[in-house]
């Protein structure tokens, strides 16, 4: 059943990896002595950049809302999860009309103090470190979500055993917290990895040359899809030695709960400086990655907004809501399967099959795309051929004109979101726990459904949230696989804010936010209430 799994998500992919072996006719020559260094140059940049920022400011901000007592702490479990549901390339456009020359921060500053443009030195936003500073604020979520879920599933004994050693709250932190919390940790950072080397809308608008911007103007602008494939390849071989690296890294170590008594995690309470610190630690990402760009797009809507605002955002929405919905239940359900099966048989054969299924998230959405089309439009071509020949009939586009094929792609696209998620969960249960219910009667479905989908319970509502989210703010997919006539909140703004017209545009985003501001808020409490042990 993996291997049937794997192979039906993989397909995409393998389609794309296929044209690999294909001739170039020496665009790929080209490629290589002009821009493939800057394209290498610019994603590591980016890659190392964001990989750190996300990796401090969400594991930092998960175990000071976790751990610490301070003023608005509440608040910050779930106001830090916000910038999950603004999609990069909105972001770009607001910070670019709030910082530009003529917009209104730097027109502000020139009137506070006389100046006039090029008495002062102001950076520019659209630029490389610009790109990075905001992607960052975008996906730190990913770490601090299953940081957060990680250090809350812990339990008190553990730590208790580190007091016991001497060990202050910050060793605490960095000898027995991290390393218990490091699979979903390294999970998150991953995933933000893979969403920045994904990254399409703000590199391209900020004018920054990427892997993902070479793809695209590859494959759509040179009408080059052997290339572009062999550029993806590039990104897959750049995640898959990432992925390698950091499971060299850790050997052997494992990091199980050893026992299933969970107590109420004690907190530090924090005065004075220290709390100031910890508020002001978790309220900047807040107020930058989510607060002042969705305040910029306010402005924008209410004095300048889609003029369509009414009775086709409902049906907009409904068909945002829905295709995630969906394909967030579908890939949590195999990303299950597939971790699960491993678990029971983990031979080499299994693992590569889970981790090539994967791998879609390292895959730009349009070439995931593509990949789709090409068997389901022979699928059609074959099927409707057979049936003129039987019946004299066409019935038309069966698969690749439907919503069919577009959940099919969220889920080859975001399967990685989930499975990282739940793995890295399933990964802290010890083995002995299966052991030990086999010897009771269970079967290998009863275990899974009794033992260990409670213990990680909030861990598969993290990996569905990621994946509504992510599905949400998808773009090239749904712009290539949609149906006729069939838009989404997505699709909207983006056409409008590629024909500049971003006060239009952000009427459709602030939609974009509004829907995925309740699930991460109830996300957040229903990870508190999970957690083993919770009342």
């Amino acid at each position: 059943m993996i291997f049937v799994v794997a192979l039906i998500v993989a397909l995409p992919v393998l389609t794309v990896l296929a044209h690999i072996v294909m001739p170039t006719e020496g665009v790929w020559r080209h490629l290589a002595s002009t821009v493939l260094g800057r394209y290498l140059t610019n994603t590591l940049i980016l890659v190392v950049t964001v990989g750190l920022g996300t990796l401090v400011i969400g594991t930092a901000t998960a175990w000071l809302v976790v751990m610490c007592r301070f003023p608005g702490r509440r608040v910050f479990e779930w106001a830090l999860l916000l910038p999950l549901a603004v999609p990069t390339y909105v972001i770009a456009y607001a910070y670019t009309d709030f910082l530009q020359i003529a917009g209104p921060f730097q027109s502000a500053l020139r009137e506070w103090f006389g100046w006039s443009v090029g008495d002062y030195y102001f950076p520019s936003i659209r630029s490389l470190g610009g790109a990075a500073t905001l992607i960052t604020l975008v996906l730190y979520p990913y770490v601090y979500m299953l940081a957060r879920a990680a250090f809350l599933e812990q339990s008190v004994c553990v730590l208790d055993v580190g007091r016991t050693l001497g060990h202050g709250p910050w060793r605490l932190f960095r000898s027995v917290a991290m390393p218990l919390a490091r699979p979903a940790i390294v999970g998150g950072v991953s995933l933000a990895l893979m969403e920045t080397l994904n990254e399409f809308g703000a590199v391209q608008f900020f004018g920054v040359d990427t892997f993902t911007t070479g793809i695209y103007r590859t494959w759509f602008g040179l009408g080059e899809p052997v290339a572009a494939a062999q550029l993806a390849a590039c990104l897959l071989a750049f995640v898959i030695t990432l992925v390698l690296l950091e499971r060299w890294s850790r050997g052997k170590r494992r990091y199980f709960h050893t026992t299933n008594r969970y107590q109420q995690i004690p907190e530090y309470r924090l005065h004075g400086m220290r709390a100031f610190g910890a508020f002001l630690a978790c309220a900047l990402p807040v107020l930058v990655g989510f607060l002042i760009p969705a305040a910029i797009l306010a402005q924008l809507a209410l004095t300048q907004g889609d003029a369509q605002l009414g009775t086709r955002f409902i049906g907009y929405a409904w068909n945002s809501l829905t295709l995630a919905g969906i394909a967030a239940g579908v890939a949590v359900g195999l990303a299950l399967l597939l971790s699960y099966g491993t678990r029971l048989n983990s031979s080499p054969a299994t693992r590569l099959a889970t981790r090539v299924a994967s791998m879609g998230y390292a895959i730009p959405g349009s070439v995931v795309a593509v990949g789709i089309l090409i068997p389901f439009a022979w699928l059609d071509s074959t099927l409707n051929t057979w049936l003129h020949a039987h019946t004299g009939e066409i019935v038309g586009l069966i698969f690749s004109g439907s919503a069919f094929i577009l959940i099919y792609a969220y889920v080859v696209r975001f399967l990685a979101v989930s499975f990282n998620a739940v793995e890295a969960s399933l990964g802290k249960v010890t083995p002995s726990m299966d052991a030990a219910s086999r010897t009771l009667g269970q079967s290998p479905g009863g275990t899974l459904r009794r033992i260990h989908t409670p213990i990680m319970r909030g861990s598969l509502m993290a990996a569905g949230i990621l994946v509504f989210v992510d599905v949400m703010k998808e773009l090239p997919a749904t712009i290539i696989l949609r149906p006729f006539n069939f838009d989404t909140l997505a699709v909207r703004a983006h056409s409008l804010a590629s024909d500049e017209r971003l006060a239009e545009a952000s009427t459709a985003s602030l939609a974009i936010v509004a829907v995925g501001i309740l699930p991460v808020i109830l996300l957040s409490i229903a990870m508190r209430r999970s957690r083993p042990g919770s009342q």
